[in-house]
C-alpha cells in the first residue's frame, strides 16, 4: 500500500516541481501543489494531489463555467472527450468549475500509475485547452 512519504517520493521522482500545500487531520494525510505549466498563468493550472487513506486524488481546475455562454455545448463536449481521450482521469463539474480529475486506490498504486495519470492530466490539458478555452463567453464558436 502506498503511504503519503511514497506519494511524495514519487513527485521527487518525476522531476515536477511541487510544494505541500496541507497536513491533514488523519495520519499520513497530505495535500501537494504540482505545477502544470500547459495552461496559461490567468487560470489555475496547477494539478493538486491529495492523499487521505483510503485514495489517492488528483485534480486540476480548467475553466470557470461563469465565463461559458454555451454551456449545453461545453458539456456535451465535456462527455465526448471522456469518452474518447480519457482512460484513468475524467472532466466533471465542481464549484461552478470544470476540472480534471483522477483517483486511485493506495492499495494498489505504484509510480507507474501515479505518473501515468499526472501524463494523462498534462496531455489532456494540452490538448483540450484551446477547445474547452473556445466556449468562452465572446470566443468564437
Amino acid at each position: 500500500m502506498a503511504t503519503r512519504e511514497d506519494i511524495e517520493s514519487y513527485l521527487l521522482r518525476s522531476s515536477l516541481s511541487f510544494k505541500t500545500i496541507g497536513e491533514g487531520e488523519r495520519e499520513g494525510a497530505a495535500t501537494w501543489l504540482v505545477r502544470e505549466t500547459t495552461v496559461p498563468e490567468d487560470e489555475t493550472g496547477a494539478i493538486v494531489v491529495s492523499v487521505a487513506s483510503p485514495l489517492c486524488l488528483l485534480r486540476v481546475k480548467v475553466l470557470e463555467t461563469a465565463v461559458v455562454d454555451r454551456k449545453a455545448e461545453l458539456f456535451e463536449k465535456l462527455l465526448e472527450l471522456n469518452a474518447s481521450d480519457l482512460v484513468h482521469a475524467s472532466y466533471g463539474l465542481s464549484d461552478g468549475s470544470v476540472v480534471l480529475t483522477a483517483g486511485h486506490l493506495l492499495e494498489e498504486l505504484d509510480y507507474n500509475e501515479f505518473q501515468g495519470s499526472i501524463d494523462e492530466i498534462s496531455l489532456a490539458l494540452t490538448n483540450h485547452y484551446e477547445t474547452l478555452a473556445g466556449y468562452r463567453a465572446g470566443a468564437t464558436a
